[in-house]
This record gives structure tokens, sequence and C-alpha cells, in this order.
């Protein structure tokens, strides 16, 4: 019957049939290597070939200039970035005026604060000017598209600052380097869909440098091997950053301060749209083969516990920032950057003392995907580390997992006053204040609670701080994933979370006392129900002889 409806031979019809099975996983994983690909490769998902547009034709002179021509064809775009967190840095689900962002009134223990050190801040920021408090958010010619778009690798917003690009060949003190400015129509033509470049230009160098502040981000994310990130790997999936961090109408799937990403957890056999942030999305809560125990842990343990071992496993990280030794000056009366481990800085008289460390071991903690954040509003008590991150959950929520984390540590300005964390003028000039142009901590924190409305006593000090990120990215390979000894040990990496009681970590002498008695109970049962039974059958044999 096949043979006749196909009218081919059967040895060719099981040929056809055999290419079909096994070359679709082929295209598949073709597919995905082509939406992953980290270099400007031709994007085959593309529908539109931008250098052939007569507007991106016309000689540009400005970022503004670009944006406008982008505009005009898509028309909604700079209204729909607007209402993001990449354009207002500010939690967009959290009222406006509890000023919860970056922007707003969140303190960290890196460079403290971000209003009134606006023209370094924003050097990343994805818009065109934003220099201090009054920069123009509904301007929709300041959105800057290129620094997500461009596909050529040369457009550079750093060193000019306010997210400016440079205008002219600029050396930057800091490394040496020379920045050029951007050839405007060759990257206006370049546009395509985000690259792992893209987003690493930012988030790779938060904080000031390569891997300062996450820790599972660096620039070794950009090109990863197999054994940094099996998602990454550019010889396997080659995932970019979008894949996992999907994108509807500009809102990018992402932990934003207080709120979850995700409320719950979807196959992406049931909608591919889904916002991808969780691993269970696309490996489900049951990752595992049928039987393997690691299956009974998932609504307890997140998946990045066991699967990533340790963070910053190609560059070092930065584990410690203090602050209070900051200031000091060399014998010529001039700031000064001693290098310590990797070649980093390990003080300098702008900043202070720094710790770096390489292959870190995790933190870890019960974490139900929210956080809280200290502001500069918030009552602290210095006598104890302040928390600037509080991490949500515990193990009487079912929403909670056991997540790895990193924790930085420092040592931050507060107001001894008011008890609460200040926000300092860093960047800028002497007489507005700026820390690094007159180092008087004093003037610094004045000018910049001035600066955001908030009241100084005038009475400054430094109070120990920690601040956590949670570590979802560097995923190793199965082979690198812990063994059940990690936890289940006296030396258990979850040493630091109690309430609960761990096989092979936790011992309770009650517990073992009634265990060891219950088996030395039944071996003496056993030993005298033995000598019964021999004594009892010597007895029948005796009768039975008689």
């Amino acid at each position: 019957m096949i043979r006749r409806l196909f009218r081919v031979p059967t040895h060719w019809l099981t040929l056809l049939i055999a290419l079909a099975v096994f070359a679709t996983p082929l295209a598949v994983q073709t597919v995905r290597a082509e939406v992953g690909e980290a270099e400007p490769l031709p994007q085959r998902w593309i529908t539109s070939d931008h250098s052939k547009h007569d507007v991106l034709k016309q000689e540009f002179k400005s970022g503004p200039e670009v944006t406008k021509a982008c505009l005009s064809c898509h028309t909604e775009a700079a209204t729909q970035f607007m209402q993001t967190i990449h354009w207002t840095w500010l939690a967009p689900r959290a009222p406006k005026e509890a000023k919860l962002g970056k922007a707003g009134l969140v303190v960290n223990n890196f460079c403290v604060a971000m209003p009134s050190n606006e023209p370094r801040c924003t050097s990343c920021h994805a818009g065109y000017g934003f220099k201090d408090k009054n920069f123009d958010f509904t301007d929709q010619t300041k959105v800057d598209c290129l620094v997500c778009h461009d596909q050529t690798g040369t457009y550079v917003k750093f060193p000019a600052g306010a997210g400016n690009p440079v205008s002219e060949p600029t050396v930057f003190k800091g490394n040496g380097k020379t920045y050029n400015p951007p050839d405007w129509n060759k990257v206006a033509q370049s546009v395509g869909r985000p690259t792992r470049k893209n987003c690493g230009v930012c988030h790779f160098f938060g904080g000031g440098g390569d891997g300062v502040k996450h820790g599972d981000l660096d620039s070794s994310m950009g090109m990863p091997d197999h054994e940094l990130d099996i998602h990454m790997d550019i010889k396997g999936p080659n995932f970019n950053c979008t894949r996992c961090h999907s994108t509807v109408v500009h809102k990018i799937a992402g932990r934003a301060y207080k709120y979850p990403a995700t409320e719950k957890h979807i196959s992406l056999l049931e909608d591919d749209l889904v916002s991808r942030i969780s691993c269970v999305s696309c490996h489900t809560e049951k990752p595992h083969k049928p039987g393997f125990k690691a299956n009974d842990h998932t609504d307890k343990v997140a998946c990045q516990s066991c699967h990533i071992p340790a963070f910053a496993r190609k560059r070092p990280t930065k584990m410690s920032w203090d602050w209070s030794t900051a200031g000091q000056m060399n014998d010529k009366g001039k700031p000064f950057v001693k290098k310590g481990p990797y070649d980093h800085a390990e003080y300098d008289s702008m900043k202070g003392n720094f710790v770096w460390k390489k292959d870190v071991t995790p933190e870890y903690f019960w974490f139900n995907g929210s956080i809280e954040n200290v502001m500069a509003t918030t009552k602290i008590d210095p006598s104890k580390p302040v928390v600037l991150t509080k991490i949500m959950g515990d193990r009487s929520d079912p929403k909670a997992r056991i997540y790895p984390f990193k924790v930085h540590r420092g040592k931050t300005p507060y107001d001894k006053g008011n008890n609460t964390m200040v926000v300092p003028k860093l960047f800028g000039k002497k007489e507005d204040g700026a820390y690094w142009g007159g180092w008087d901590w004093n003037k610094s924190i004045k000018a910049g609670m001035d600066y955001v409305g908030l009241p100084y006593s005038g009475e400054y000090g430094f109070v120990e701080t920690e601040y956590v990120f949670p570590i979802t990215h560097m995923v190793a390979p199965e082979e690198k994933a812990l063994s059940c000894e990690a936890c289940h040990s006296k030396q258990s990496r979850l040493a630091n979370l109690g309430g609960f009681y761990m096989p092979g970590r936790d011992a309770n002498s009650a517990l073992n006392w009634i265990g060891m008695l219950g088996v030395f109970g039944a071996l003496i049962g056993v030993s005298l129900h033995g000598i019964g039974r021999i004594m009892t059958r010597n007895n029948k044999t005796g009768k039975a002889k008689e």
C-alpha cells in the first residue's frame, strides 16, 4: 500500500523518513545557533535590511537625529521604551513617589547612589544627555536606539558621560585608551536584534569595571565555552540574552527590585511568549530522569543552587569595598592606585580598599523572588551590618526556594545624627562639593543630600553594609553540578540555613540515642529469639529419640 501511494521503492522511503527524523533536531539546533550568534553575522530572523532605507542614508551628526529617523518607521518604539526600567531607572510597578530605583533613593555599597553623580553613572543610560535631575524623560529623540541595536560593534558611549558618545577622539586617563566618535550612518544602517555584546556593554561592566558587581556577569560571558555556561556556549545552543530575557514591546523580562520577574512558572510548551526568566519555564519542575532523587528537591531548592557551583570562574569579581579608607595621598600629595591580586586595584585614593575574588562559592538563602531595598530615607541600626537588600522568603513560604547569592560587603558612609544612609556627591568639581574634587566627606554628603532634598545632621560615619545579587548565570555542565555531599554533610554549603533537619548535616542527640537503643534492642531480641529456637529444637529432637 505504502509503495503504491508514494510510487517509490520501500528502501528509498525508509531513507527519506530517517532523514526527516534525524534532520529535524539538527534544523532546530541550527535555528537556535542563528538566534544566538554573538558576532554580527546575518540575522536571518530580521525581515528588513536597514542599509537599504533611504531615511538612514542621510548624513547624521548626532544620536537624536538617528532616533528621529528610526521613529519615522518605528512610530511607537519610543513610547514603549519610555515605560521601562531601562529608561526611567525606577521600578515600573512601584508608585513614582516611592522613588524605588537607582534614579531615586535606593542605596548600594558600590558607588553608593546615582543622584548628583549623573554624568558618570548615566554613561550606560539608554538615552542622550541624562546629566542631572532635570533630564526630559518625555523627549522621544533622547532615546538611544543604537546602544541596544548596533551591530557594527563600534558604538561606544563611554567616556563622554551622561549617555552621550564622544564627539571627538578622546583618551581616557583611567585606561589610556582612545575612544572615537561613532560613524552615525554606518551604525544606523547596521541595526538588528540585540546580541550579547549589546547587553554586555553595560551589564558586564556594571559598577565601573569588568565583573565588578554581579559576579556571574563579566566579559567572559560574551563568548563563553561549554565549561562556563551551557546555554550561551558559542559551540552549543549559543543563546543570546534575549532567549531567556524575552522581550515584548521593549519590556525585558528580568527581576526588578521588589517584584519577582514572574508570578508563576509556565512551560514553553504551553506558551512560547512567557517571560522565560525561570529555569522551570524550559526545564519543567521535574527536570531530571524519572526516579532521580533531585526531582524531589525542586519544591525547596532552586536549579541554580546545584548547577552553579561557583561564580566569577573566568574573571575576578569585587567582594568588598571599604569607603572609610578613601582619600589617602602618596608622598607627593597626589591620589594613587595600588594594584593587588589579578592585577586589580586593592587600593584607590578615590574609593578606598577593595577585595577581589575568583571561583567564589555562593552564599545561600531562602528567596521567593522579592527583594526589599534600603533607601536614603530608611532608618538603620549602625550597631550591626546594614543589609541594603533584604532577601524575602523563608522555609514556610511555598514560593521560596534556596537560591545562591553573591554578597558584597563594605563600609559605607551614613548620617550618624539621623541614622540613615546618605547620598554623597562623588563626581564633579570641588566648588560643587564633589568628594573626588575636594576630598571632604562632609561637603560631599551635604551636597548630595541637598540635591535629593533630604536632611543631613552634619555628622557622618561609616557603617558595615551588605548587598546581595542572585546568581543565575554561568550554568555549569551536568558533570560539574554539585554532588549530594555538598549539602548533605558536616561541611554543608547550607550551614547558615537553620530551622529544619538536613540529613548528613544535622545531628539530634535524642534521636541518635533512640535510634541506637532501637538497634541494640533489635539485636538483643533477635539473639534471644535465636537462642530460644535452638533450645527448643534440641528439646524436640531429644523427645523424638526417646
